[in-house]
């Protein structure tokens, strides 16, 4: 099987020899990929929806891995028991989305060693959250596919380096590395907090509160570490 650049990517993050959880699996086509690779010695695909479990299940069960790929219909991390895995892969959601997830079950959160977190937005929010809550980002991503980029996030339990606020919407590894996406990544957040303050313009009321003062703050400091690429 041959994955798609932003499921290449999250795959490339899961560790040899672990064993992965895959919610909101969709097609079960990145657990699958990790079986038949030998990534992973175990998984398990889960899925909310109906229509996704059926077709993961479907996947899973042409791909000849119903003894090693446990399908599960449920929510989040309802389906999983603490410590059944190590490595938990959430992508495709919302960042606030995924704090949910994570605080909903989390006695498996905490049992868990790695995340690998692919949010369609709030992404800052994610990053705040996770810091906020003893994990450590150790890796993070920018891949391009149907000209959508994307942002991918790893992280791993313990406490990291503290950095400054606006990291939580760049990326702090992004920045650190100086990912060859990140201008245009950079470009997008500039655009999305100027399209906001812009809305936010046509209101006088909006216009005079805290929070139109620190979309400006935030485009301002986005603006001068552009600057600085």
């Amino acid at each position: 099987m041959i994955l798609k650049p932003r499921l290449a990517a999250i795959a490339a993050f899961v560790p040899n020899g672990s064993s992965m959880a895959d919610i909101g699996t969709d097609h079960a086509y990145l657990p699958v990929f990790l079986l038949q690779s030998g990534v992973v010695n175990k998984a398990i695909a889960a899925d909310v929806h109906a229509g996704p479990y059926r077709a993961a299940l479907e996947t899973v069960t042409a791909s000849g891995l119903l003894d090693t790929i446990s399908v599960r219909f449920g929510d989040g991390l309802g389906v999983l028991a603490p410590s059944e895995v190590d490595t938990v892969v959430i992508a495709g959601m919302g960042g606030s989305t995924i704090i949910k997830i994570l605080e909903a079950s989390s006695d498996v959160t905490d049992s868990i060693t790695r995340l690998i977190l692919q949010p369609m937005t709030a992404s800052g929010t994610l990053r705040r959250w996770l810091v906020q809550n003893s994990w450590h980002i150790v890796e993070e991503e920018l891949v391009e596919e149907d000209q959508i980029l994307y942002e991918i996030i790893v992280a791993e339990r313990g406490s990291g380096l503290s950095y400054q606020s606006i990291f939580d919407d760049i990326g702090p590894k992004l920045w650190a590395n100086r990912h060859p996406l990140l201008r245009k990544h950079m470009e997008h957040l500039i655009a999305h907090y100027s399209g906001i303050l812009a809305a936010m313009s046509k209101s006088s009321t909006a216009s005079a509160t805290m929070k139109y003062r620190e979309y400006a703050q935030k485009i301002a400091e986005l603006e001068e570490k552009f600057a600085c690429l």
